[in-house]
């Protein structure tokens, strides 16, 4: 989970709520990417698809990126 700490045109940060990772891109889907990229980075290669959720405030998710099946979802667990 990341959490949005600044947003302006052509600028968002964000911070995850339990690494200690900090992100900065120019849009959303490009901000997905580098959190995808710094969690590889930070925990190393998975055998399956890092979820990456983005959030602007407490209660409302942003964004999110699942892993591509059920079957998948399942053994990332």
């Amino acid at each position: 989970m990341f959490r949005v700490l600044a947003e302006r045109p052509g600028h968002l940060e964000a911070q995850a709520e339990t690494l200690p990772i900090r992100i900065t891109a120019p849009t959303l889907e490009e901000l997905q990417h580098e959190a995808r990229e710094a969690l590889i980075e930070h925990l190393g290669p998975a055998h399956c698809t890092y979820r990456v959720r983005v959030r602007r405030d407490p209660g409302t998710a942003v964004s999110s990126i699942r892993p591509a099946g059920r079957r998948l979802a399942a053994l990332c667990r």
